[in-house]
C-alpha cells in the first residue's frame, strides 16, 4: 500500500539545465547528456510532472569562458548560462576526458561561477572517452569538483567509452541516474536546504549574485587592512 504522503507532487514544472563540454559536432559528450535528459523528462512525465530542458553547449561559450575566468566579466551567453543554472531544479553535466581528466573548457566554466550558485542542486555527473581506462574520472575528479561547489551529486555516475553505446549496461545506468535525479528534484531539497541553512554556509563577499554584502571586519587581518593594528598577542608561559 502507498500512503498519500508517498505520492510525488503531481502537476509540477521543473527546470533541468544540461551542460555539455563536447567540442565536436556531432559530439558523443552531447549525445550522452541529451540521452540522459530525455530519460529524466520521460520519467518525470510518467509521474505527472513536466521538465523543461535548457542545454548549455560550452563549445559556443568558449571565448566568453576565457574572459570570465580572467576578468570575472560575463558576456551575454555566459549571463544566459548562469541564469539557466540559477533557476534549474536539477543539472546534468557531461564532459569529454582529455589527458586523463575533464576538459579544460568544462573545468574553467565551473571555476568561473559564483560559489553560491549551485548550492544543494542535484546533479548527474557524466563523461565520455575513447577508452574504458578513463572510467574513474567521473568519480575520482568530477565528484570532488562538484562537492566543492556544494551540489548533491546523484549516487550513479555515467561514463561511456566507444564500445559502451550499444550496451544494455549503459542504458540501465542512465535509467538509474535519471530516476535518482527525478526523485531528488521532486523532493525540492535544494530549496529546503538553502532556506534552512543559508547562513551556515561560508560565503564570499559579493557572492549570491552580489547579494552577500556582510563581512566580518572584526578580525586581525581586516583591522590591518583598514589601517588599524592587530591586538597584542597574549603572553605565553
Amino acid at each position: 500500500m502507498t500512503n498519500a504522503s508517498d505520492q510525488p507532487p503531481a502537476g509540477r514544472t521543473y527546470h533541468l539545465a544540461v551542460v555539455s563540454g563536447g567540442t565536436s559536432d556531432p559530439s558523443s559528450t552531447r549525445l550522452l547528456a541529451d540521452r540522459t535528459a530525455d530519460r529524466v523528462a520521460a520519467l518525470a512525465r510518467e509521474r505527472g510532472n513536466t521538465v523543461l530542458i535548457t542545454t548549455i553547449s560550452l563549445r559556443e561559450l568558449a571565448p566568453e569562458i576565457g574572459t570570465a575566468i580572467t576578468s570575472q566579466l560575463l558576456g551575454p551567453k555566459m549571463t544566459d548560462a548562469v541564469e539557466a543554472l540559477g533557476r534549474a531544479d536539477g543539472l546534468i553535466v557531461s564532459t569529454p576526458v582529455y589527458k586523463a581528466g575533464p576538459s579544460g573548457l568544462f573545468t574553467s566554466f565551473f571555476q568561473s561561477l559564483d560559489n553560491d550558485l549551485l548550492i544543494a542542486k542535484p546533479v548527474i555527473l557524466a563523461a565520455t572517452a575513447g577508452t574504458a581506462r578513463h572510467a574513474l574520472v567521473v568519480d575520482d575528479q568530477l565528484r570532488s569538483q562538484f562537492a566543492y561547489l556544494r551540489t548533491l551529486s546523484v549516487p550513479t555516475s555515467l561514463f561511456a567509452a566507444s564500445e559502451d553505446w550499444s550496451s544494455d549496461e549503459l542504458t540501465k545506468r542512465i535509467d538509474r541516474a535519471a530516476t535518482e535525479l527525478v526523485l531528488l528534484i521532486e523532493a525540492e531539497l535544494a530549496t529546503k536546504i538553502k532556506e534552512a541553512s543559508w547562513h551556515r554556509y561560508q560565503h564570499s563577499y559579493g557572492s549570491a549574485g552580489g547579494a552577500e554584502t556582510e563581512i566580518d571586519l572584526d578580525t586581525d587581518l581586516m583591522r590591518l587592512a583598514t589601517g588599524g593594528s592587530a591586538p597584542p598577542k597574549p603572553p605565553t608561559g
